[in-house]
C-alpha cells in the first residue's frame, strides 16, 4: 500500500509518486491545465494497465485496478468527466450512458490539438473534438442498438491532450428505478447487474457522483456501493450542482452519514455554452466568494481537486495491485501450460492412433492390477468405492456371514428332521446303521436353502467390479471421447460374461455338494468326536423319564429333550447323524467362501491380463466400432479446450510481456536517476 511521506509523495517498493505538481491551479486569467503530467516512473504502469485492460485479461478472472463512475440518472456523471477531459460527451433526457463507456485520459504537452480515438467491436477511429458526442451515440447505437436500451459491452474513448490528468475510468449507465418509454421493463435490473460486475471486485475505486440537490442516503448508487463497501474505503464522493443547493452542503460532506471513506469533492460543472476555461473560472469564484461554499475547505472543492485526488489514488491503487497481478498471471499461465500439455496430441496418422490406443490398454490394465489385485488405491485416494480390494473382502465378510445365518439350529425342533428323515428311509437291513443316502438327503436340503447366496453375491460383485472398471477406462480414454462408447461397451460384454462365468461356476459347485459328503479335513473328525462325547450324557437324560428333560449341548445351546422321549427308537442314531452334519457342515460352508474367494480373483486376474484387451478391440475393430480411425477424428469438446486453451496462453504471454516490458522501463528510468 502507498504511503505518503513528510513531503506529501506516495511512496511504495514499485512506484514513487509526487503530487505537489498537480497542484498547480491558476487563479487568475489564464487557467493552465487541470492537472500537471504524471510522474515518469507513475505513467508507464498506468500504460500498463491500460494494454492489460485492452487485451481483456480480466477474461481470464484477473481483475484489474479500475475507477468506476457511477451515479443516480441527472446526477451530473457525464458533466463531471466532460470537466475532467475537457471534450463534450453525450447529453439529454433519460439515460445517456448505455454502455459502459472506459475513458482513458493521456496527458500529452507535445501535441497542440487534442487526439481522439474511439474503440468498440474490434475497430478503431480517429474522431475529431467537435463529432466525439455524435460518434459516441452512433457507436452506443451499434452496440446496444437504436433506442433506449443498454448493453455490458464497453467501448473505449482515448483522449489524448494537453493538461488533461492520466487517468483510466468506466462511466457506467445511470441507475434509473422507472423505465421510460422505449426502455425495457426490467432496466434497472439490468444496470444494476452491470454496475455491481464493476464495482464487486475489491480492485475498484467507486467514483460515486452524488447531486447536491438530493439527500444523500437517499441515492441509489450511495446504497450499491455500501452492498460491496461498507466502510467506504474504496468509495469516492463527487457532489455536483453545488451552486444550486448551497443550504447545508458543507453539513452534509463533513458529518458523512453515508461512510465515504476516500472523501468529497464538491464541483461546479460546465454550464450551457460556456467554454471550460469560463467554467474553471467560474467554479473557482463560486467556492472563494460565495457566503456558504466558501466556508467549505479547499481541499475539498473544485474539479483540479478533483483530479489530483483521483490521480493520487490511482496511482495508489495500482501500486497495490500490480505485484498480485503479476503473480496471479504468472500462475494462470503455468497451470494452463500444464492443462495444455496434458491434453493429448491431435492424431494425424493410423501409426499415432494405434500407439496412442496401446498406451491406453497398457495404463488401463496397469490402474485396474493396481486397484483390484495389489489393494493399492493411490489414484482414487479420496474415492473409498476405488478401494477395491477392501471392499471386495468385506462383499466376502458380508457373504460369509450371511451363509453362516442360515441353517441354524431350531432348539425347539432340535433332531426332529433328522428323525422324519430316518423313519422316511427306513429299509431293510442291519439296525443302528446310517446309509450315505440319509446323510446326502439332510445335506441336499440344507445347500439347497443356502444355494441362491451365492448366485446373488456374484451378481452383486460383478455388479461392483463393472462400475470400477467403467471408471478406470473412462478415465483413461478421458482424451479421446471417440473411444469411450466403443469401450464402454466391451467393458459391459465382458463383465455380462464373467458374471455369467461365475454364475455356471457356482452352479457347478452346489451340485458337487449335492452329490456327494466328502473332505480330507481332520477337523471334521475332531469336531465330529467332540460332539458325539455330549451323547452319553444326551442318552441318560432321554432314558430318565422323570421331570428333568433340560440339556446344554456344545454347537446347538439349551434344549428341552421331552419332545424326543416318544422317538427312542431311532433318537439315538439321529443324535449320530445331527452330530455328523454339524461337523461336516462347517466344512462346506468355510469351502464355499474359500473357493468363491479364489475363483473371484482368478477370474478377475484372467480379466485384466488376457480378456479385457481382447475384448476391446474386438469391439472397436467390428463394424459398429468404427475402426481404429476413429481416434483420428479429435473431439469437438477436447479441439474446443485446445482452441480455448491456446488462445488464454497467448493472451497471458502477451500480458505478461506488457507487464515485463514496463518493469524494464521503470528499472532504466531509476538508473538514469541514480547516475
Amino acid at each position: 500500500m502507498a504511503n505518503q511521506n513528510a513531503d506529501g509523495c506516495i511512496t511504495d517498493e514499485t512506484v514513487v509518486f509526487d503530487p505537489k505538481p498537480l497542484a498547480a491551479v491558476a487563479c487568475d486569467v489564464v487557467h493552465p491545465p487541470i492537472v500537471a503530467s504524471f510522474n515518469d516512473r507513475i505513467r508507464p504502469l498506468l500504460d500498463c494497465i491500460d494494454k492489460l485492460r485492452h487485451l481483456n485479461i480480466m477474461q481470464e478472472g484477473i481483475q484489474l485496478p479500475t475507477i468506476v463512475v457511477v451515479g443516480d440518472q441527472s446526477s451530473g456523471k457525464s458533466s463531471v468527466l466532460e470537466s475532467l477531459a475537457g471534450i463534450s460527451l453525450p447529453r439529454g433526457q433519460g439515460i445517456c450512458t448505455r454502455v459502459p463507456l472506459v475513458m482513458r485520459l493521456q496527458n500529452d504537452p507535445n501535441i497542440t490539438a487534442p487526439n481522439l480515438q474511439l474503440e468498440y467491436n474490434n475497430k478503431s477511429l480517429l474522431v475529431d473534438e467537435i463529432g466525439i458526442a455524435d460518434a459516441i451515440i452512433h457507436a452506443t447505437d451499434e452496440i446496444a442498438g437504436h433506442g433506449k436500451g443498454i448493453s455490458n459491452c464497453p467501448l473505449t474513448l482515448v483522449v489524448k491532450k494537453n493538461g488533461v490528468p492520466d487517468l483510466t475510468m468506466v462511466d457506467l449507465p445511470g441507475i434509473t428505478r422507472v423505465a421510460i418509454q422505449g426502455q425495457p421493463e426490467d432496466i434497472y435490473e439490468q444496470v444494476y447487474d452491470i454496475i455491481m460486475k464493476y464495482i464487486v471486485p475489491e480492485e475498484s475505486i467507486i467514483l460515486n457522483v452524488l447531486s447536491a440537490t438530493v439527500d444523500f442516503p437517499t441515492c441509489e448508487s450511495i446504497r450499491m456501493s455500501q452492498k460491496v463497501d461498507k466502510t467506504g474505503e474504496r468509495t469516492l464522493a463527487v457532489v455536483t450542482k453545488a451552486d444550486k443547493a448551497p443550504e447545508g452542503l458543507l453539513e452534509k460532506v463533513t458529518a458523512d452519514e453515508v461512510n465515504i471513506g476516500l472523501g468529497y469533492v464538491c464541483v461546479r460543472n460546465r454550464i450551457g455554452n460556456e467554454s471550460y476555461e469560463e467554467a474553471r473560472s467560474d467554479e473557482e469564484r463560486l467556492f472563494s466568494t460565495h457566503p456558504l461554499l466558501s466556508k467549505i475547505d479547499k481541499s475539498m472543492v473544485s474539479v483540479p481537486v478533483l483530479a489530483q485526488k483521483m490521480v493520487r489514488i490511482q496511482a495508489s491503487i495500482i501500486s497495490k495491485c500490480l505485484p498480485e497481478i503479476v503473480r496471479k498471471i504468472n500462475d494462470r499461465l503455468a497451470a494452463n501450460l500444464a492443462e495444455l500439455n496434458r491434453l493429448p496430441q491431435h492424431l494425424t496418422s493410423v501409426a499415432e492412433a494405434l500407439t496412442a490406443f496401446m498406451r491406453i490398454l497398457s495404463s488401463s490394465k496397469d490402474s485396474l492390477k493396481k486397484i483390484l489385485l495389489s489393494g493399492e488405491f493411490d489414484e482414487y485416494p479420496d474415492e473409498k468405492e476405488m478401494h477395491s480390494a477392501a471392499r471386495i473382502v468385506e462383499m466376502l465378510n458380508q457373504y460369509s456371514n450371511e451363509l453362516h445365518s442360515k441353517n441354524f439350529e431350531k432348539v425347539d425342533e432340535f433332531l426332529m428332521e433328522e428323525i422324519m428323515v430316518l423313519q422316511e428311509t427306513k429299509g431293510i437291513g442291519l439296525p443302528n446303521f446310517l446309509p450315505q443316502a440319509v446323510f446326502l438327503n439332510v445335506l441336499q436340503r440344507k445347500v439347497t436353502e443356502i444355494a441362491a447366496s451365492p448366485e446373488d453375491f456374484v451378481g452383486k460383485l460383478w455388479n461392483y467390479l463393472e462400475r470400477v472398471v467403467i471408471i478406470v477406462l473412462m478415465y483413461h480414454c478421458e482424451n479421446y471421447p471417440q473411444l469411450q462408447s466403443s469401450t464402454r461397451r466391451a467393458a459391459q460384454n465382458l463383465i455380462a460374461k464373467k458374471k455369467t462365468e461365475s454364475v455356471d461356476w457356482v452352479r457347478e459347485i452346489i451340485g458337487m455338494e449335492k452329490l456327494t459328503d466328502y473332505t480330507c479335513n481332520p477337523d471334521y473328525l475332531t469336531t465330529y468326536s467332540k460332539f458325539m462325547a455330549q451323547q452319553h450324557t444326551f442318552m441318560e437324560i432321554m432314558n430318565d423319564h422323570g421331570k428333568y428333560s433340560m440339556i446344554n449341548l456344545e454347537g446347538v445351546g439349551v434344549i428341552d429333550v421331552g419332545h424326543l422321549r416318544k422317538h427312542l427308537d431311532v433318537v439315538q442314531q439321529a443324535f449320530d447323524l445331527k452330530m455328523r452334519m454339524m461337523a461336516y457342515w462347517k466344512i462346506v460352508l468355510m469351502r464355499l467362501v474359500d473357493s468363491m474367494a479364489l475363483h473371484i480373483m482368478f477370474s478377475i486376474r484372467n480379466m485384466i491380463n488376457k480378456e479385457m484387451e481382447n475384448e476391446i478391440v474386438q469391439d472397436l475393430m467390428a463394424p459398429h466400432g468404427g475402426g481404429i480411425e476413429r481416434m483420428l477424428d479429435e473431439s469437438p469438446l477436447v479441439a474446443e479446450k485446445r482452441n480455448r486453451l491456446k488462445k488464454s496462453v497467448k493472451l497471458l504471454k502477451e500480458s505478461k510481456e506488457v507487464v515485463a516490458n514496463i518493469m524494464d522501463r521503470i528499472s532504466l528510468h531509476d538508473d538514469h536517476e541514480r547516475d
